[in-house]
């Protein structure tokens, strides 16, 4: 019998970084990756699964998501050294890898600390930010599948490019990664990192919810820059608003509905393809139903 809590009808507003979103049928939170296991192998949850880390890159529509969501992000938080590289547990934030590798003089990974969320969710999007990516240290991962199978596979299994990764299968999903960094014991990675933070809350609305990035980046320019010069800096729906801090971020000022960010994600879109002639591309993921 698994030991971890199933929560039925669930509000999904407190797992999701836009805080926003209506119930989950069923939301599952696993101990540990071997109670993981036992609740996919009985079979008996409801269908479909939508695995979730920290939230910070999904909208969570108003009429909630079917079937069963698990939450990553309070278990499988390991963090290991092997020989075959750093593994790393899906449910660990990136911050948290960033700064236990930065304590072992591990370079190249300073980057994760600015990403606020998960290493399962910046392996299912090869998440990135200061020119660097997710998925060029990873060698080899872990996936889970519907019946609580575990898979390793290589990186020349996936596709991958920029803020996406194609699975080989879609019924599996990642539950730990090797990364491949190197020591240098005159760097200070440490230092980096509070470059990096000290960047991110100098021009991030980091003090509103929000799911980071919107949009991704076209090429040879930024979207939060072709969004600025639209003039939608500060363009308001309900209670949500495209932040002035930082153009490409939108805000729940408090009691925004997903319907209201929603709205302003598709007429920034096209008010920037009116303006600009440029299709913007979304980096956040919109999940479940519209509420009828």
């Amino acid at each position: 019998m698994t030991s971890a809590l199933i929560l039925k009808n669930e509000s999904l507003n407190k797992y999701n970084s836009w805080r926003v979103g209506g119930t989950a049928d069923a939301l599952y939170t696993p101990k540990d990756l071997e109670d993981l296991k036992m609740f996919l192998k009985k079979e008996n949850y409801l269908k479909p699964l939508t695995f979730i880390g920290l939230g910070s890159n999904i909208l969570v529509r108003d009429g909630g998501i079917r079937g069963t969501v698990i939450v990553m992000h309070a278990a499988l938080n390991n963090i290991q050294f092997t020989e075959d590289g750093i593994y790393a547990e899906a449910g660990n934030t990136c911050a948290k890898l960033a700064k236990n590798l930065a304590k072992e003089h591990y370079v190249g990974e300073e980057f994760f600390a600015g990403i606020p969320g998960t290493i399962g969710g910046a392996l299912a999007m090869n998440a990135g930010c200061y020119g660097s990516e997710t998925w060029n240290f990873v060698t080899k991962v872990n996936m889970i599948d519907a019946q609580g199978n575990i898979v390793s596979r290589l990186k020349e299994d996936f596709k991958i490019s920029y803020r996406e990764v194609v699975k080989p299968k879609n019924d599996e999903w990642f539950i730990g990664a090797w990364f491949n960094f190197e020591k240098d014991m005159s760097a200070n990675p440490e230092n980096k990192i509070k470059e990096y933070l000290n960047h991110r809350k100098n021009t991030q609305p980091l003090n509103w919810p929000t799911a980071g990035s919107t949009f991704r980046n076209p090429k040879d320019t930024f979207a939060a820059k072709l969004i600025e010069e639209c003039g939608l800096k500060g363009f308001r729906v309900g209670n949500a608003e495209v932040s002035d801090k930082h153009a490409n971020f939108i805000i729940n000022l408090g009691n925004a509905s997903a319907k209201d960010i929603e709205n302003i994600i598709d007429y920034v879109e096209s008010e920037v393809f009116k303006q600009k002639g440029i299709k913007l591309e979304r980096e956040i993921k919109i999940l479940g139903d519209v509420l009828n």
